[in-house]
């Protein structure tokens, strides 16, 4: 249940920052609401996932997840397409959350 967990609140985080954008300050109402609902659910999941991942783990896979899927979000909807140099640094990234989940053995504990 912890993976999914997880990937509830990586989704949830995803969807959160991706509204932030829209939400133009806190101004509009619905994005505004997806921000701090989204962000709500993110850590109530993130907190669960803690009882069973070390936080070190936990926040290396939500964090480096989180920046991957934002950052195709914006080329999706805003159009903010990522340069070589990002491509290669999430390249790095999903990289490093492979190497955790496939070779760490903090992940059995």
């Amino acid at each position: 249940m912890a993976y999914l967990y997880l990937a509830i609140a990586i989704i949830a985080e995803v969807a959160a920052t991706s509204a932030l954008k829209a939400s133009a300050e806190f101004t509009k109402l619905f994005p505004s609401l997806i921000v701090m609902i989204g962000y709500g659910v993110a850590f109530y999941f993130m907190a669960l996932v803690l009882k069973t991942i070390p936080i070190g783990i936990t926040y290396a896979v939500w964090s480096g997840c989180g920046i991957v899927l934002v950052i195709l979000v914006g080329a999706l909807l805003y159009k903010q397409i990522p340069d070589i140099p990002a491509i290669i640094g999430m390249s790095l990234i999903i990289s490093g959350v492979v190497v955790i989940h496939v070779y760490s053995k903090t992940m059995n504990h």
